[in-house]
Formats: C-alpha cells, structure tokens, sequence
C-alpha cells in the first residue's frame, strides 16, 4: 500500500491526467501485496476436550487396576485401551459419583452437589416419579423433570451448563451417546438445549432398547419406536450387523472430522450407553469370553466392557492420525457404580465391584466409587496415580480451568472444586474437604446401602444415614474399603461432628428428605438423633 501512495504523489506532482486510470489499473496486482503485508491470525492453542462418560460401569469392570492390587475381575476384563490412556495420564483411584445416572449427569452438567439440584433419582417422563413404592414414606417431591437452562417446567433445577460457556467461548461441542439430564417433552431432553452444536442419538431415556441394529436399536419395521428407550437417530446403521457402541463411535470420528475442518477447539463429550442393561452379547468379543469359561451373561457384559474400550481406542487412534494428540485431553469415568444390588436372582449377576461393597443405588462404595483418568498431555505425568478423592461436580470448575474460562456468572451455586492442581501437582483441593451425597428415593432395587440415605465422606471417614430408621453407619475408608467394619459405637465423637456437617450441608443447600406416612412428619436430619 506505501508504494502505491507513493506513485500517486509523484504522478499528480507531474500534472499526468492518467493517474487515476494508473491506480485503477493497479489495484488488481497490488491486492496480493496488501495481504501479504497483514499479520496472519494466531492459531487457537486452547486444547480440545474429550470426555469419555460410560454407564453404570463398575470400578473392577477392566483390566486396570485402581486399588493396591490386580483383582480376579481385573485380570477377567480386556482392556487395552483403558491400559493406554492410564499410561498417558493419571489414575485416580478414589473418585466419586452419585449411585444412579441422572443425578450424576446433573451434576456433572451444573457444577451443583446433588442436594442442590434435588435429581436425585433417574428421569423419563415428564411430571413422572421413578421411585420405587414404600410402605412407610412419602418420598420427596424431587426434580423428576431434571435440569434445563430455560424454560418454565416445574420440578426442574435451572444452571447454565459449562458446555454452553464452553460453547460461548469458541469451542465447537458435540454430543454423542447417552444423555438423559431431562424428562420427556421439557428442554433438558434435548443436548442442543445445552449449549451443544451437534447431537448424536442423545435424548432423554437413560438405556438403550438394544443394542443391534437387527432391531433397528429400538424401532419396528416401519420405523416406529417400539418403546421409550428406542435410540434416536441412527437409521443408517438399521439392519448392517453394526453393534450400537460401534455405531455412535463411528458417527462421533465423523463428527471429529468435521470439528478438525472448523479450526476451532472443540469439546466431545462421547457419552456411551453400554454398559447399561440389556446385557447383550457383542458378537466381536463374546466368544473371547466363553471361551475364557464365563457364562452367557458374564461374556456378554464383558463384550460389552471390551467393545466400549475399543471405541475409546478408536478415539486415541484418530488424535494421533490427525496430529491433536498432544493438545487433547480425555477424561474417562463411569457415572455410577457396576449393576450389583438387588435381590436373589436364579443367575448370579455378571459383574461384581469387589472388594467394594455393593453396586448401583447403594450408598456404599460399590455405588459410587467409579474408574476415573486424565490424560492432559504436557500436565500430567504419564503413568502417574492419585489417591486424592474427587467428585462428580468437581468435573464443572476443572473443565472450564482446562479450557482457559474463568470468571463466568451463572445462576447456580457451583458446589465443585477444581482438581487440575491434582493433575499439575500443585496442590491438594481435597485436603479437609467433606464430599455430601443425598438420596432421599427408593431406587428400584433393593439390598445393602440403597437409599433413602445420605452421606458425608471427610478424610479417612465416611458416615452413612438411614433416613427411615436413624441408623447411622461409620467406615474408615482407606483402611476398610469393603465397609466390613462399622466403627460407629466406637467412635461417638467423629458420628456426633460429621452428622452435624452433613446436616448443616443439607439444610443449606436445600436437600430434601422423606417423611413417615404413619405421623406425617419429615424423617429427622442426621444432625436431629443421637
């Protein structure tokens, strides 16, 4: 541009009347001159997040192990992928969760502990309750229409999701899978209501109808639905033999290509319905496993585990092939605890969470202790474990951290910590902290720990309320993690200051309880009995 200023003064010195025809003529030659002279556009170095969120895996459901030591059910389970990403990243070995799906996903989408948001069982239909009937409570009138960020639905916990702010600050978010944060018919059923560009067969049932394509996932002949659980979406796929887990994979790397296309960050969160009942059989792993001597349903839930671990392999391959392995990071979890609860069956069940007790629905470590890792290339040190505990509300503050969004304002009351100083190894956010559970609900199952109960975990000790008969159980964590011995006579003090903090919590933060059909009145707090 200089050097065409710079013609036209000495052409209008000279008194030439071609002078503007010459600039005219010039323009076209000098445009690429102009462009070259302009700064290009710093590329956005800010990483891609991947969150890999399986259902209702159990902590022993792979080959890696999280506690101390291999177990019979971690040499069972084949794994590879789990082995790598654990590798590459860090392990946490004490990272916590709800017992049932749709209160982990709310809080994993609001930041808020589960007390607040008050999903505290899982949703379907709209202004329906799932709890379970009971001869002696009136259960809660709990948010059954689960959480949305606008609208006008009653019994709905309002929060703007972190992957709207994610969304706002120029990250390209997809969602693929399993959702299952809101009732039919209200805006929480839908993930683009959340601030995500591309839905992949997500909506509100929490499983899947089938996993085969043979049933079209769900669908008759002419494409009808054949009940609630049907998988939206995925019509492509009908009758090709592909199995469900194969197919959202295959649909999420589609998406991913087309996020590499856009040039901006983008946010995956790839959310699988295995390994959600139906137990069915993978037909490219299951014969691995009855060969390995298990029985029809134990080799089926293993192909399930093992296709799952495929797809994340998938995954990790396309980063790699695509060159953003090294500005990607993937976190895994499950959102509750392995199915293990209920009462005796003719079969026994198909997996177990031992030396945990218990599984899904129960207030035990079974229920909610879940297979957590990050790998965040460049931060964490590879092959590195965390004994820290974390929960699932934490995961709200550390994603927006990792993505560089700080500062936002929303209307919830953002319960979680962050624990990228856990993965920086900078600092210890667990360190005095107490963790809170509320379940004041009748899951569907029945056996040791389900609810209604709540919970309070600080330090080595955990203390668990039995709303209906005022029991209170006291463990020593990381000296009994299969809650063999209830240390509660034994330590009146620690029952006394700890049901005091779980009652404190849950006054404050609007944490429902039952109450007893024959008198009318609530169930007392755990702070309101001896």
């Amino acid at each position: 541009m200089c050097s065409y200023l710079y013609k036209m003064k000495n052409e209008k010195r000279k008194g030439m009347k071609k002078s503007l025809l010459t600039a005219v003529g010039l323009l076209p030659a000098l445009a690429p001159l102009q462009a070259q002279e302009q700064k290009p556009e710093a590329k956005d170095e800010r990483p891609n997040i991947i969150f890999f969120l399986v259902d209702d895996m159990g902590w022993q459901d792979t080959s890696v192990p999280f506690w101390t030591k291999k177990t019979f059910y971690n040499e069972r389970y084949e794994t590879p992928n789990m082995e790598r990403l654990a590798r590459q990243g860090m392990m946490f070995t004490q990272a916590y969760t709800s017992s049932v799906s749709s209160p982990t996903r709310a809080s994993l989408l609001t930041g808020a502990n589960a007390a607040r948001h008050r999903v505290t069982n899982w949703t379907l239909e709209r202004d329906k309750q799932t709890d379970a009937a009971s001869g002696t409570l009136t259960l809660p009138d709990w948010n059954y229409n689960g959480v949305a960020q606008s609208g006008d639905i009653n019994n709905t916990f309002r929060a703007t999701s972190f992957v709207q702010l994610l969304k706002d600050n120029g990250y390209h978010t997809i969602h693929c899978g399993k959702a299952h944060w809101g009732a039919i018919d209200t805006p929480g059923e839908d993930p683009h209501h959340f601030g995500f560009e591309v839905n992949i067969a997500g909506h509100a049932a929490g499983g899947p109808a089938t996993y085969l394509s043979e049933r079209n996932y769900g669908h008759d002949a002419e494409g009808t639905p054949v009940n609630l659980f049907a998988i939206p979406g995925l019509e492509k796929y009908w009758g090709t033999g592909t199995f469900l887990t194969e197919a959202l994979t295959r649909e999420a790397l589609k998406a991913l290509d087309k996020a590499k296309a856009y040039g901006q960050p983008f946010y995956l969160y790839m959310s699988h319905y295995a390994v959600h009942v139906p137990i069915e059989r993978d037909p490219r792993y299951f014969d691995k496993y009855k060969r390995k001597g298990l029985s029809d349903r134990e080799a089926a839930y293993a192909s399930l585990v093992e296709g799952m671990d495929k797809s994340l392999g998938d995954i990790l391959d396309w980063l790699e092939e695509n060159g953003e392995a090294d500005n990607t990071i993937v976190i895994f979890l499950s959102d509750n605890g392995g199915y293990a609860t209920g009462p005796a069956r003719d079969e026994p069940f198909y997996t177990q969470n031992f030396p945990l007790k218990c599984g899904k629905g129960s207030a035990y470590e079974g229920g909610i202790r879940e297979p957590m890792i990050v790998a965040w290339p460049g931060v964490t040190e590879p092959g590195s474990r965390c004994d820290e505990y974390v929960i699932a509300e934490d995961f709200y503050p550390s994603i927006l951290e990792m993505a560089g969004v700080r500062n936002y304002k929303v209307p919830q009351t953002v319960d979680g910590v962050s624990f990228v100083p856990l993965l920086r190894q900078t600092g210890n956010p667990a360190e005095g902290r107490a963790l809170y559970w509320n379940f004041p609900n009748l899951w569907g199952e029945t056996g040791p720990g389900i609810g209604p109960t709540c919970t309070i975990r600080k330090d080595n000790w955990k203390l668990i309320y039995f709303y209906e008969t005022g029991k209170k159980e006291l463990y020593d964590i990381p000296n009994d993690i299969g809650e063999e011995h209830d240390l509660a006579a034994e330590h009146p003090d620690v029952v006394k200051r700890l049901s005091r903090e779980l009652g404190q919590f849950l006054r404050a933060s609007g944490g429902q309880r039952p109450s007893f059909k024959a008198t009318g009145k609530p169930c007392p707090w755990p702070d309101e009995t001896e």
